[in-house]
């Protein structure tokens, strides 16, 4: 038998004076794809005297965008929520039949591998699976270490055709003062670039100590 657990949050912001509110973007509902059953959500917001839609961003997650079309002097969220703590099987999924038994070479079918796996992508069938999560040693330490995430090979495949499609559109409008997650350029760039700006700028520094 299945566990029901009920989840009830509440925001409530109070003001000493009656004010003028903009749009309010509440993230409080579980998205359509999400494996867990909702038995029942209920969203309530204060002042009553206002204006809800709903929408979904890019990864399908909901958005209630609230609009308030006159002053007051409280803003109140409260959510409810029913859900059903059901058993799932992991490995409940289907697999290409050229990846049934392990190790599978995806080359012998790159073309055929990549066209269905563009063909997921376009129907919005596809779905990221989960990173695995690989614990590597730190530094120098025989005790300590840092995890690390290896995704698929379809999705690293996937991710890089993103890049190849989107780097070549976006790079253009950088500045050129820009080094973040940018081709051909790093953290030990920026930081002597700024050293470099520093010192053409100030002839001269003085450090006080007390």
């Amino acid at each position: 038998m299945a566990i029901h657990v009920g989840l009830n949050h509440k925001t409530h912001y109070r003001y000493d004076r009656r004010v003028s509110l903009g749009p309010q973007i509440v993230r409080l509902r579980p998205v359509p794809h999400c494996r867990t059953p909702i038995l029942s959500y209920s969203l309530k917001v204060r002042p009553k005297n206002h204006f809800i839609n709903w929408q979904q961003d890019p990864q399908s997650n909901y958005l209630a965008r609230l609009v308030f079309p006159e002053p007051t002097n409280e803003l109140f969220v409260e959510v409810d929520l029913v859900a059903e703590m059901a058993v799932f099987n992991p490995f409940d999924f289907f697999l290409e039949p050229q990846a049934e038994r392990f190790p599978f070479e995806y080359e012998k079918d790159l073309e055929g591998n990549l066209q269905r796996l563009l063909d997921r992508v376009k129907s919005g069938a596809y779905r990221a699976p989960p990173v695995r999560r690989v614990h590597i040693p730190k530094g120098g330490s025989t005790t300590e270490t840092r995890p690390i995430g290896i995704p698929t090979l379809e999705d690293k495949v996937l991710q890089r055709a993103v890049v190849m499609l989107l780097e070549p559109v976006y790079e253009q409008d950088f500045l050129n003062c820009s080094y973040g997650f940018r081709p051909k350029r790093s953290a030990h760039q920026a930081l002597e670039s700024f050293r470099n700006q520093l010192m053409e700028k100030l002839h001269r520094l003085t450090i006080y100590y007390q």
